[in-house]
């Protein structure tokens, strides 16, 4: 039995009270969830290593199908370059769509020892919503998500390094963002998770700091 990989499986389900944090990225046509379609989903789940630092795991994503009666702007379409119609792009049904993150989300808080995953978004309570109409409309019964907790990468961003808009943020921290990758569902939630991860760590770095100054004051 790896005991490693059990005591840091523990240590990630402890850090969060039992969720675990799972980053989603949408991308839509439009901005509301109940009327305009989802297009795009891509989950990045993260683990701990037996330092307590946290990495992003890879991808999984899928192109969704527009529902039935979904309304698209144009000028979403212009910014994200999605082509709903390409007959290349392999979108599948929402509800299979759903059922291909969720199972990832799944094995991932399961190896975890965790009992449910929570959604980490830049403007997290955009994704939640389009995740959630997107539940409601194919009556799933098995989202692993909480619904409506969230962490807020904008948030984090903003208090960690002054930066509320994502490309800014990941830069400040340190990391690479490429614009002309940037509205891929892939890609933003990849960029996401190394944010969300960098701001966590930093935390935890300040932690075994002051461990270390706390125990060379005592000796």
């Amino acid at each position: 039995m790896d005991t490693t990989s059990n005591s840091t499986a523990t240590a990630m389900a402890g850090r969060f009270r039992g969720f675990l944090p799972v980053i989603v990225d949408v991308e839509t046509g439009g901005f509301d969830a109940e009327r305009d379609a989802l297009l795009e989903i891509a989950v990045v789940s993260i683990r701990m290593e037996p330092s307590g630092l946290l990495v992003p795991e890879p991808a999984v994503s899928a192109n969704v199908e527009p529902f039935p009666g979904a309304n698209i702007d144009p000028r979403s379409l212009e910014v994200t370059g999605i082509d709903p119609d390409h007959p290349f792009r392999g979108a599948l049904p929402e509800r299979q769509a759903l059922d291909h993150v969720f199972n990832a989300v799944r094995d991932a808080v399961k190896a975890a020892e965790c009992q449910r995953a929570v959604l980490v978004g830049h403007n997290a309570a955009f994704d939640l919503a389009f995740l959630n109409a997107a539940v409601r409309r194919v009556a799933h019964k098995r989202n692993p998500f909480h619904p409506f907790s969230c962490f807020d990468t904008a948030t984090l961003g903003g208090l960690a390094y002054g930066q509320t808009v994502l490309s800014k943020a990941v830069i400040a921290a340190g990391l690479s963002f490429d614009t002309r990758e940037a509205h891929s569902a892939v890609y933003d939630a990849e960029r996401t998770a190394e944010l969300f991860c960098e701001i966590v760590n930093r935390w935890r770095r300040l932690e075994l700091a002051e461990a270390d100054r706390v125990t060379s004051v005592a000796v």
